[in-house]
């Protein structure tokens, strides 16, 4: 790059500047074209969109492509040896060949479109010279000198592919046609060896994909009779070369004529690979397929043996019956079938429809369970007793009733023992008072109060990711082992020790969340789902109803099909109970009598709240692309779940130090769809150092211009290049 600067060029030296600057300009471009010609690329794609491949090679070539939204494919290209630029364009043109796809020429554009319709797109027209290696649409005149240009047509048209375009002018004896120029070329010296004035008495046929010597059982059984019905005339005569793979025909030229275009349309190559193919499938299963298409085939063969109405039909039938079968690989997945080809094309036919990516369905079950429990209790206790100097007893009024399940018995108990108190009396406030003696009267008395407050908020979110109709199950349970029996049974030394042995019987159960569902994807964005779903725990002791012998356990189950949209949350169940009950233990008439009728009391109050819902959330996944987002969203989740444990732990005293807290790695990004070409870089460096040069020749106007950008790196083959002459944008950053 050549670089002026052009602080102090101003005034009456503008017109040299301006002069200066264009040369350089001139000398910077040439430069550069100069530098792409010597330039080589060495293009490798795997599974790559052919638009990507399409602005690899405008980068390459500097041409312009414009591309219709029907040019869709993923192509694999490899080489291994450098090619030009104009080289990497023809081989870009057989890929759009191999592929369906055409490049018509229109002006500085080029159009890529479908080639089903190439013969109404405009294309080069008459050119000077057709190449043999090229794959460009050309449309040329072929101008008949000795044979009838009517007569080629049904010879060369088998060789034309059914887009092409093969028509006889019969007035003037031409030939016109449009196709690829290989395509082109090959008919030119095709219609060049049979254009001649005096027509050799043998020609050689070779044979590119069918059998010289089936072509010629099959063309001798038909022209068997010519001889007699055309008599004094030379025969046909066909003789198989089997080393050569030929066929040499000798005869009269029309009759030759006949017999080439006839073996011409017997030579093309099948569309579906013969009798017996091969088909490796990507998604379905090869073993639960292959029952339903041989059904299919029988179906088939049995409609094809009575709609046929020679006496020999069934025998025909069956003999095509036992030609006919379809068996799986579960290897490699794949069906092995044979049948006739038309059967053959209904079977694939069917392939193609059933052999689909599956969506899948991500289902989220929110279990949302508050509950409220509170309790109160109030209660006095009083005695009244004497003893006499024989330490008797003497009962005089007592009023006794448990409270918070302690009474003034198990407090008498209590002084006496203190290691004897019981759990209800430690919970909950106890106030007594009293007098004890040896004789004369004794009084005790006691107010105890409790209250409890339970109060609970739990959401579990269980979720379960499945194919459309296919069952999925998530468990979180825990194994809780329940009493189910016991007994004992002596043992031999009973009699002697008094001993037995004690036996009982235990049943694990699962306890925890168990989910259960079938989705089906209807037409649309809804799914239908048939749910089973079931949420239990375990209830402690002091909570559980009185008189259990063993474990308590609460279960909710919800089983339903309901309908919903794609990412749409309906409810399925639920429940909202509201309880009260108040108890009170009185003496009759005593508790009637204000406030002295409060020690004759005993009072009670419960109070339980149950707000129970439980939510459905689906999700459709329909490709890569969706569960990749949503299996990179949990996988972040979780991620950051672990990083705040982490800082949590790292405030307190390191207890284990050198120990890292286990953290998952980063989601990796997606690999690249294809290869970076090599010789392309280097182009477009090469290319933005010109037009920068270029660039920086433009004198300065009076207010300062804005500085020049550095020439940006070339974007990878996967990338999107910037229009020319501004900086190639930054790729995306991976999801």
């Amino acid at each position: 790059m050549i670089r002026i600067e052009a602080s102090t060029l101003r005034g009456r030296h503008s017109w040299w500047w301006r002069g200066a600057c264009a040369a350089l300009t001139i000398a910077a471009v040439s430069l550069a074209a100069a530098q792409s010609n010597t330039t080589r690329i060495t293009p490798n794609f795997r599974e790559t969109d052919i638009g990507q491949i399409a602005e690899a090679v405008a980068m390459a070539t500097h041409k312009n492509f414009i591309i219709d939204p029907r040019v869709r494919a993923n192509v694999t290209l490899y080489a291994t040896t450098p090619m030009t630029p104009d080289a990497f364009y023809e081989a870009f043109l057989k890929v759009l060949q191999v592929h369906g796809f055409i490049a018509v020429q229109a002006g500085n554009v080029i159009k890529i479109v479908p080639d089903a319709n190439e013969r109404w797109y405009p294309s080069e027209d008459l050119p000077d010279h057709v190449s043999s290696t090229s794959d460009e649409i050309v449309t040329t005149v072929i101008q008949v000198k000795n044979v009838n240009a009517a007569q080629l047509v049904p010879v060369l048209r088998p060789l034309v592919p059914q887009q092409g375009h093969l028509q006889a002018y019969p007035q003037s004896n031409i030939l016109i046609i449009s196709d690829h120029a290989a395509n082109v070329n090959r008919i030119m010296r095709i219609i060049a060896r049979i254009d001649l004035v005096n027509d050799s008495d043998v020609d050689v046929i070779s044979m590119q994909n069918a059998s010289a010597n089936e072509v010629v059982r099959v063309v001798t059984s038909l022209y068997q009779t010519q001889g007699q019905a055309e008599p004094g005339g030379q025969p046909l005569k066909l003789v198989a070369d089997e080393r050569s793979n030929s066929i040499l025909v000798s005869g009269e030229p029309a009759a030759r004529l006949r017999a080439k275009a006839l073996i011409a349309h017997l030579d093309t190559p099948l569309q579906q690979g013969g009798d017996t193919r091969v088909r490796y499938l990507r998604y379905a299963d090869a073993e639960k397929l292959a029952p339903k298409l041989k059904e299919q085939l029988t179906g088939l063969t049995q409609a094809a043996a009575g709609a046929s109405t020679q006496p020999g039909g069934a025998s025909s039938a069956s003999a095509a019956d036992r030609n006919t079968g379809v068996w799986a690989d579960p290897q490699n997945n794949a069906l092995i079938i044979t049948a006739p080809p038309k059967s053959m094309r209904q079977l694939m036919a069917i392939i193609d429809q059933l052999d689909i990516r599956r969506a899948q369905v991500l289902v989220e079950a929110i279990i949302v369970d508050v509950s409220l429990d509170k309790s109160a209790e109030l209660g006095v206790n009083w005695a009244v007793f004497s003893e006499d100097s024989n330490n008797t007893t003497i009962p005089g009024a007592t009023f006794l009733t448990p409270v918070g399940g302690a009474s003034l018995v198990d407090l008498a108990a209590a002084i006496q023992n203190p290691q004897n108190i019981s759990s209800s009396l430690a919970t909950g406030t106890t106030v007594a008072l009293g007098r004890v003696a040896k004789t004369g009267v004794s009084f005790a008395a006691m107010l105890r109060a409790l209250r409890s407050d339970d109060n609970s908020n739990v959401i579990a979110t269980p979720s379960a990711l499945t194919m459309d109709h296919q069952e999925a199950q998530i468990k979180i349970a825990t194994e809780v082992p329940f009493l189910t029996g016991q007994y004992t049974t002596p043992s031999a030394t009973t009699t002697t020790t008094g001993a037995v042995t004690p036996f009982q019987t235990i049943q694990r159960q699962e306890v925890g969340t168990i989910l259960k569902l079938t989705p089906q994807i209807n037409e649309g964005d809804s799914v239908i789902l048939k749910i089973d779903l079931e949420s239990s725990s375990v209830i402690p002791k002091s909570a559980g109803p009185q008189g259990a012998v063993d474990l308590t356990t609460s279960k909710r189950t919800v089983s339903t099909n309901v309908l919903i949209e794609d990412g749409g949350i309906i409810v399925i169940g639920g429940l909202i109970s509201n309880e009260y009950d108040r108890t009170s233990a009185s003496v009759p008439l005593l508790s009637k009598v204000p406030l002295l009728g409060e020690l004759f009391k005993d009072h009670t109050a419960t109070q339980t709240k149950k707000n129970l819902m439980i939510f459905i959330r689906p999700q459709i996944l329909r490709d890569a692309t969706d569960t990749a987002i949503q299996t990179n969203s949990k996988y972040n989740f979780i991620r950051e779940e672990q990083k705040q444990v982490g800082n949590a732990d790292r405030l307190e005293l390191p207890l284990l130090p050198g120990v890292k807290d286990p953290v998952l790695p980063a989601v990796p990004p997606p690999p690249p769809k294809g290869s970076t070409p090599v010789a392309p870089t280097t182009t477009t460096e090469k290319r933005a150092a010109a037009q920068e040069a270029a660039h920086e020749c433009t004198p300065p106007a009076p207010p300062p211009p804005a500085a020049t950008a550095p020439p940006a790196a070339a974007p990878a083959t996967g990338s999107t290049p910037a229009p020319s002459p501004a900086p190639a944008p930054q790729p995306e950053s991976p999801r």
